[in-house]
Protein backbone atom coordinates (compact mmCIF):
# COMPACT_ATOMS: atom_id res chain seq x y z
CA UNK A 1 0.00 0.00 0.00
CA UNK A 2 1.10 3.55 -0.65
CA UNK A 3 -0.17 7.04 0.06
CA UNK A 4 0.03 9.85 -2.50
CA UNK A 5 1.60 12.97 -1.01
CA UNK A 6 0.17 16.40 -1.74
CA UNK A 7 3.49 18.09 -2.37
CA UNK A 8 2.02 21.60 -2.17
CA UNK A 9 0.99 20.92 1.43
CA UNK A 10 4.15 19.01 2.39
CA UNK A 11 6.44 20.77 4.87
CA UNK A 12 9.46 19.79 2.73
CA UNK A 13 7.94 21.26 -0.45
CA UNK A 14 10.73 23.77 -1.11
CA UNK A 15 13.52 21.29 -0.34
CA UNK A 16 11.85 18.67 -2.56
CA UNK A 17 11.57 21.05 -5.54
CA UNK A 18 15.11 22.33 -5.02
CA UNK A 19 16.76 18.89 -5.25
CA UNK A 20 14.43 16.67 -7.31
CA UNK A 21 15.74 17.74 -10.74
CA UNK A 22 19.45 17.64 -9.89
CA UNK A 23 21.46 15.46 -12.25
CA UNK A 24 22.82 13.81 -9.09
CA UNK A 25 20.44 14.33 -6.16
CA UNK A 26 21.99 11.49 -4.15
CA UNK A 27 24.47 11.94 -1.32
CA UNK A 28 26.12 9.30 0.82
CA UNK A 29 27.23 8.87 4.40
CA UNK A 30 29.25 5.95 5.77
CA UNK A 31 30.00 5.13 9.37
CA UNK A 32 31.08 2.21 11.54
CA UNK A 33 28.46 0.68 13.82
CA UNK A 34 29.01 -1.79 16.62
CA UNK A 35 27.59 -5.20 15.79
CA UNK A 36 28.87 -7.31 18.72
CA UNK A 37 25.42 -8.09 20.09
CA UNK A 38 23.91 -8.91 16.69
CA UNK A 39 26.88 -11.09 15.75
CA UNK A 40 26.68 -13.10 18.97
CA UNK A 41 22.90 -13.45 18.67
CA UNK A 42 23.18 -14.82 15.12
CA UNK A 43 25.92 -17.21 16.23
CA UNK A 44 23.91 -18.39 19.23
CA UNK A 45 20.75 -18.96 17.15
CA UNK A 46 22.76 -20.51 14.29
CA UNK A 47 21.34 -18.11 11.72
CA UNK A 48 23.07 -16.28 8.89
CA UNK A 49 24.70 -13.07 10.11
CA UNK A 50 24.14 -11.62 6.62
CA UNK A 51 20.40 -12.28 6.77
CA UNK A 52 20.18 -11.10 10.36
CA UNK A 53 21.76 -7.73 9.68
CA UNK A 54 19.70 -7.39 6.49
CA UNK A 55 16.59 -7.98 8.63
CA UNK A 56 17.70 -5.33 11.12
CA UNK A 57 18.48 -2.86 8.32
CA UNK A 58 15.04 -3.38 6.76
CA UNK A 59 13.46 -2.94 10.18
CA UNK A 60 15.36 0.33 10.66
CA UNK A 61 14.36 1.48 7.15
CA UNK A 62 10.70 0.80 7.92
CA UNK A 63 11.03 2.79 11.16
CA UNK A 64 12.53 5.77 9.26
CA UNK A 65 9.70 7.49 7.40
CA UNK A 66 11.96 9.49 5.09
CA UNK A 67 13.36 6.24 3.67
CA UNK A 68 9.86 5.18 2.53
CA UNK A 69 9.16 8.08 0.15
CA UNK A 70 9.43 7.41 -3.57
CA UNK A 71 9.38 9.81 -6.50
CA UNK A 72 7.47 8.20 -9.38
CA UNK A 73 7.16 10.37 -12.46
CA UNK A 74 5.85 13.71 -11.22
CA UNK A 75 4.24 12.20 -8.13
CA UNK A 76 5.48 11.47 -4.63
CA UNK A 77 4.33 8.47 -2.60
CA UNK A 78 4.84 7.20 0.92
CA UNK A 79 4.88 3.39 1.13
CA UNK A 80 3.62 1.42 4.11
CA UNK A 81 6.31 -1.25 3.81
CA UNK A 82 9.72 -1.26 2.15
CA UNK A 83 11.35 -4.55 1.14
CA UNK A 84 14.86 -5.51 0.13
CA UNK A 85 16.66 -6.15 -3.14
CA UNK A 86 20.03 -7.61 -2.22
CA UNK A 87 22.78 -8.68 -4.58
CA UNK A 88 23.28 -12.45 -4.18
CA UNK A 89 26.56 -14.09 -5.19
CA UNK A 90 26.80 -17.24 -7.30
CA UNK A 91 29.44 -19.95 -7.42
CA UNK A 92 30.58 -18.86 -10.89
CA UNK A 93 31.54 -15.38 -9.67
CA UNK A 94 28.44 -13.59 -10.98
CA UNK A 95 25.49 -12.31 -8.98
CA UNK A 96 21.76 -11.71 -9.27
CA UNK A 97 19.36 -9.18 -7.79
CA UNK A 98 16.97 -10.70 -5.26
CA UNK A 99 13.58 -9.62 -3.97
CA UNK A 100 13.42 -10.19 -0.22
CA UNK A 101 10.16 -9.09 1.42
CA UNK A 102 10.31 -7.58 4.89
CA UNK A 103 8.41 -9.37 7.64
CA UNK A 104 8.58 -8.21 11.25
CA UNK A 105 8.55 -11.85 12.32
CA UNK A 106 12.22 -12.88 12.11
CA UNK A 107 11.58 -16.59 11.52
CA UNK A 108 9.23 -15.86 8.60
CA UNK A 109 11.70 -13.35 7.16
CA UNK A 110 14.55 -15.86 7.33
CA UNK A 111 12.45 -18.59 5.67
CA UNK A 112 11.35 -16.41 2.76
CA UNK A 113 14.79 -14.83 2.33
CA UNK A 114 16.50 -18.23 2.28
CA UNK A 115 14.08 -19.46 -0.40
CA UNK A 116 14.80 -16.39 -2.52
CA UNK A 117 18.56 -16.74 -2.19
CA UNK A 118 18.36 -20.37 -3.35
CA UNK A 119 16.20 -19.33 -6.33
CA UNK A 120 18.61 -16.55 -7.35
CA UNK A 121 21.64 -18.81 -7.08
CA UNK A 122 19.96 -21.45 -9.25
CA UNK A 123 19.08 -18.86 -11.90
CA UNK A 124 21.37 -17.27 -14.47
CA UNK A 125 19.29 -14.10 -14.78
CA UNK A 126 20.43 -10.78 -13.38
CA UNK A 127 16.87 -9.71 -12.52
CA UNK A 128 14.10 -12.30 -12.41
CA UNK A 129 11.17 -9.86 -12.42
CA UNK A 130 10.14 -6.25 -11.88
CA UNK A 131 11.01 -5.36 -8.30
CA UNK A 132 8.88 -2.24 -7.80
CA UNK A 133 9.82 1.00 -6.07
CA UNK A 134 9.20 0.06 -2.43
CA UNK A 135 12.59 -1.57 -1.97
CA UNK A 136 16.10 -0.67 -0.91
CA UNK A 137 19.08 -1.54 -3.06
CA UNK A 138 21.30 -3.55 -0.74
CA UNK A 139 24.82 -4.89 -1.16
CA UNK A 140 27.15 -6.76 1.16
CA UNK A 141 30.93 -6.47 0.70
CA UNK A 142 32.24 -8.91 3.33
CA UNK A 143 35.75 -8.68 1.86
CA UNK A 144 36.18 -4.92 2.30
CA UNK A 145 36.44 -2.74 5.40
CA UNK A 146 35.45 0.38 3.49
CA UNK A 147 35.27 4.02 4.50
CA UNK A 148 33.36 5.21 1.43
CA UNK A 149 31.13 3.73 -1.29
CA UNK A 150 29.78 5.14 -4.56
CA UNK A 151 27.15 3.64 -6.86
CA UNK A 152 26.60 3.41 -10.62
CA UNK A 153 23.66 5.60 -11.63
CA UNK A 154 21.54 5.93 -14.77
CA UNK A 155 20.76 9.63 -14.79
CA UNK A 156 18.00 9.30 -17.39
CA UNK A 157 15.88 7.54 -14.74
CA UNK A 158 14.58 9.52 -11.78
CA UNK A 159 15.54 7.37 -8.82
CA UNK A 160 14.73 7.77 -5.13
CA UNK A 161 15.43 4.28 -3.78
CA UNK A 162 17.88 4.24 -0.82
CA UNK A 163 21.09 2.32 -1.44
CA UNK A 164 22.61 0.65 1.61
CA UNK A 165 25.89 -1.26 1.70
CA UNK A 166 27.53 -3.24 4.51
CA UNK A 167 31.21 -4.13 4.59
CA UNK A 168 33.56 -6.49 6.41
CA UNK A 169 33.25 -6.52 10.18
CA UNK A 170 36.39 -5.83 12.17
CA UNK A 171 37.60 -5.66 15.75
CA UNK A 172 38.09 -2.34 17.53
CA UNK A 173 39.48 -3.06 20.98
CA UNK A 174 36.99 -5.66 22.25
CA UNK A 175 34.09 -4.63 20.00
CA UNK A 176 32.98 -5.95 16.63
CA UNK A 177 32.37 -3.07 14.23
CA UNK A 178 30.82 -3.03 10.78
CA UNK A 179 30.93 -0.29 8.11
CA UNK A 180 27.53 0.79 6.79
CA UNK A 181 27.05 3.16 3.84
CA UNK A 182 23.77 4.92 3.06
CA UNK A 183 22.95 6.82 -0.14
CA UNK A 184 19.64 8.69 -0.37
CA UNK A 185 17.96 11.22 -2.64
CA UNK A 186 18.18 14.65 -1.00
CA UNK A 187 14.73 15.55 -2.36
CA UNK A 188 13.15 13.15 0.13
CA UNK A 189 15.75 12.61 2.88
CA UNK A 190 18.13 14.95 4.68
CA UNK A 191 21.15 14.36 6.90
CA UNK A 192 18.80 14.50 9.88
CA UNK A 193 16.94 11.45 8.56
CA UNK A 194 20.11 9.51 7.78
CA UNK A 195 21.20 10.21 11.35
CA UNK A 196 17.87 8.92 12.64
CA UNK A 197 18.30 5.75 10.58
CA UNK A 198 21.80 5.12 11.95
CA UNK A 199 20.58 5.71 15.51
CA UNK A 200 17.71 3.24 15.09
CA UNK A 201 19.95 0.66 13.43
CA UNK A 202 22.57 0.92 16.17
CA UNK A 203 19.92 0.29 18.83
CA UNK A 204 18.67 -2.75 16.91
CA UNK A 205 22.21 -4.10 16.53
CA UNK A 206 22.73 -3.68 20.28
CA UNK A 207 19.57 -5.60 21.12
Amino acid sequence: MRQKININQWKRKEIYHFFKDYEEPYYGIAMDLECSGAFEYAKEKKISFFLYYLYLILKAVNLTEAFKYRIEGDELYLYDVVNGSATIDRDDGTFGFSYIPYFEDLALFLDKATEEIIDVRMSDQLIKSELGENIIHFSSLPWIQFTHVSHPRRYSRRDSIPKITVGKYFLKEDKKMIPVSVHVNHAVADGLHVGQFFEILQKLLNE
